[in-house]
Formats: C-alpha cells, structure tokens, sequence
C-alpha cells in the first residue's frame, strides 16, 4: 500500500508541474550516450547518501544498542518512507524506530534528532557562505531572488548565523538541553528518555559532525553532476554554493517532503536562472535529485516496512 500510495503521490506532482513532461524526457536520455556515467555516478552517490546516513545512525545507536550496517540501513530508509507526509520530515524519527527494541524506541528518537542537528548544523554553516555569495550576485546584476531585496538576504543571513551559532553552543553541551527540559514543567517526566545525551562525548560529536559534512557533499556533487547532464551553464564554485542555498531555504521552509517538488522547482529555477537561462534543464535537475535521493530510497523503505510486518506477524 504504502508504495502504491508512493507512486499516486508522484503522479500528482507530475501533473501539476509546468514542463515537467519534458524534463522527465530529457532525463530518460541520461543514461545513455557519451555522458551517461555522470548519470550513473549520481545513483551510486544516492546509495553513498543514505550508506553515510546509515552509518551515522549506527554511531548514534551505539549508545543505546548494538546495532549492525544493514540493520541501521534499513530503519533509515524506513525512516525515508514513513518522512514524506510529515512536515519537515520528522515522521523521520518514527520509521527509524521500527527497526529499535520495544523498550529503547523512545530513547531512539532523542538520539535521532542529535543526529539532524548534526545535519542542520552543516547545512546552516554552508548555507551562510552560499548567502554571502548570493548577496554578491544580487548587488552585480540582480534587485531580488524570491522576493527578498538584498537588505532581507542579509537579515537572513545575520539571523541563520545566530541560529547556527546557538545550534553550534548546544551540540556540543547537550546536557544544557537536558538542564533546561528539567525546568519546564511537567516535562520531568520525559528526562529519563532524553538523558540518554549526556553519553555523548567530544569525539563521537565530530564524527557525526564529520559524516553529517560528508553526505552534504555528496548531495552537493550529485547537483553538480546533473546539473551538467542537463547542460545547465553553471561553474561549478556556482553550483556548489547556489545548491547550498537551494538546502539552506529546504531546511527552514516548512514543507512535506512528498510536496517538496514544486518547492525545489522554484527556489532551483529562482537560484540557478542567475546563471544559467536553461529552464527546462533546470526543472529536471531538481525533480531528477528528488526522485533518485529521496523517492526511489522511499519506495525501498515501503518494501522493508511490509517485510518488517509480515516477519513480526508470523
């Protein structure tokens, strides 16, 4: 059911996407002729993506239970399934803990949500240097992008380094969080899932950090890649930090990931279209990304969802 719901979801979004016919034909031409590898290469940076994530789980859950690769591989993608219809996909946390004992599945999810501020901390951090770039851009040759004048770029950015800066303080003092958790009230009652935290220590903070940089880039070289399958005129210093822009404006934009298409349509055309007049290309760059990073590894978690099931009900 829940890949047959997939697959509806995705023609919905197709249907009402203006040229997306055409640009879901420009790349069914991607994996052939003499540029294909690039294609390709971006599918196996797909499985890297999530490999990383996995792995990133799997350090996480360490803490709490052992946990092997493939275990922690699929309760991410479950993860992915089960994100789609949530806002900002924190129905994340809830497909991840399918795959948890019983008794540590609350606990999971304190660990899970460490994980993406590891993730958020990243984006942020890049998303500023994109913004710097940006404001460059707009004050050469362009008066706004999405209808922010250069003055609201530069609130953003002041505001993202706070935020980042806030972010950065509470990562690496996580028991700050679970102090002020202690003081609100009525929330005692939640400390002994949450204290789980305060096991974390410097060196497994940087590798999450670490990983958390790694997948980034990974998804940064899958645009790039693309985004010159599909001939769209980009340098790649431009592609790099126009696609940290496009994450930065995903990541604080409230959104349901199985809507997230149109909303990539038009912040990659608004982003990109300062470089590049290729439109066309460029609607098949942001749904070509989408449907290889987040729908197929969507519709594999339904599969292990189902198969999670049909195990647990013999």
């Amino acid at each position: 059911m829940l890949a047959a719901w997939l697959f509806y979801s995705l023609y919905n979004q197709v249907q009402h996407q203006v040229n997306l016919s055409q640009a879901i034909a420009l790349i069914r031409q991607a994996p052939f002729g003499p540029q294909a590898w690039k294609f390709w290469l971006i599918v196996v940076l797909s499985m890297v993506n999530w490999g990383v994530e996995a792995r990133k789980w799997q350090l996480l859950m360490q803490l709490l239970q052992p946990m092997s690769f493939g275990r922690a591989l699929r309760s991410v993608l479950s993860g992915v399934t089960v994100s789609l219809n949530t806002p900002n996909r924190i129905g994340e946390y809830g497909g991840r803990i399918l795959f948890v004992a019983e008794g540590n599945r609350i606990k999971a999810v304190s660990l899970s949500i460490a994980g993406g501020i590891a993730q958020l901390i990243v984006t942020l951090a890049m998303g500023c240097g994109g913004l710097l770039v940006l404001l460059g851009q707009l004050d050469a040759e362009h008066g706004s992008i999405l209808g922010l004048s250069a003055f609201w770029v530069k609130v953003l950015l002041y505001l993202s380094t706070c935020a980042l800066i806030v972010l950065l303080l509470f990562f690496f003092r996580l028991g700050w969080l679970i102090r002020l958790i202690e003081k609100i009230p009525y929330a005692q009652r939640f400390i002994h899932y949450v204290n789980v935290l305060e096991a974390f220590n410097a060196k497994i903070l940087l590798r999450l950090l670490f990983l958390s940089a790694l997948r980034y880039i990974v998804f940064v070289i899958q645009y790039i890649f693309m985004l010159q399958l599909m001939q769209v005129e980009l340098t790649v210093w431009q592609s790099f930090w126009m696609v940290a822009v496009m994450f930065w404006m995903l990541a604080i934009v409230p959104t349901f990931a199985i809507a997230e298409l149109p909303i990539r349509g038009k912040i990659g055309q608004s982003l990109f279209s300062l470089y590049s007049g290729n439109t066309l290309g460029i609607i098949a760059v942001t749904f070509g990304i989408w449907f290889i990073n987040l729908f197929v590894p969507a519709v594999a978690g339904s599969l292990l969802i189902l198969g999670n099931k049909i195990a647990k009900d013999k």
